[in-house]
């Protein structure tokens, strides 16, 4: 005779948590939309060619170009853009797999770098700075852009702690008809040392290197490197 007042009870604490936990996504939907209405233009395709030469020992083969693409966060009205060094020139990264296979050495050069827009402008570019320790480099329009372009202003920029949420923007590939895209992402540490930086959770998501990530009251948390 007591069960039923439990079981129904039971039930009663399931149906709330389901109407609070469909109440929080919707939240969490809205403001995910809201940024991604207001930022998906500082995220950009950037097309890069480089000319790449294997050697080993004496012998060295001819440069042999490669084009690739990778995502940009423009920070700068002016087309001021920072992405992640390694996938746009992966030199460095290069260096320290030959030096443990010291047989092979391979070299890259950008030869060639563009901005490109939705629009369908393609803007060439040129590296302004290289920062190994963070794997960043900035790049900027060789001319200057017809009108500002939009940016994400990181002078509005905020911390974040573990278990929050927060929301990446990133272009898809050509495949996808560089699409714009969003994700949520969720802080899974926080390290402080040597510098802070964060580091995502392990789930799969359309999240790429370069990608700029918010927290949900908009303000910039950083880019994905």
């Amino acid at each position: 005779m007591q069960r039923k007042p439990i079981l129904t009870l039971i039930a009663t604490i399931f149906l709330l948590a389901s109407v609070a936990a469909s109440i929080r996504a919707s939240e969490l939907a809205d403001k995910g939309r809201a940024i991604f209405n207001k930022s998906q233009h500082a995220v950009v395709t950037v097309q890069i060619v480089l000319k790449v030469t294997y050697s080993s020992g004496a012998q060295t083969s001819p440069p042999q170009e490669t084009k690739q693409e990778a995502t940009g966060t423009v920070i700068d009205p002016s087309g001021l853009t920072v992405l992640a060094l390694s996938a746009c020139d992966p030199a460095d990264m290069y260096q320290r797999m030959s030096s443990e296979q010291s047989k092979y050495k391979i070299d890259t050069e950008v030869s060639d770098i563009k901005i490109l827009l939705d629009d369908g402008t393609e803007l060439p570019a040129e590296i302004v700075l290289r920062d190994k320790d963070l794997d960043l480099a900035f790049i900027r329009p060789k001319t200057k852009p017809a009108s500002p372009m939009t940016s994400v202003d990181l002078s509005k920029s905020a911390p974040a702690q573990v278990l929050d949420e927060v929301i990446a923007l990133n272009r898809l590939n050509s495949a996808a008809s560089r699409a714009y895209a969003a994700s949520i992402e969720h802080i899974s540490a926080v390290v402080q040392k040597p510098r802070t930086f964060y580091i995502p959770d392990s789930t799969m998501s359309a999240t790429t290197m370069g990608s700029p990530a918010f927290l949900l009251d908009g303000k910039v948390l950083g880019v994905f490197v």
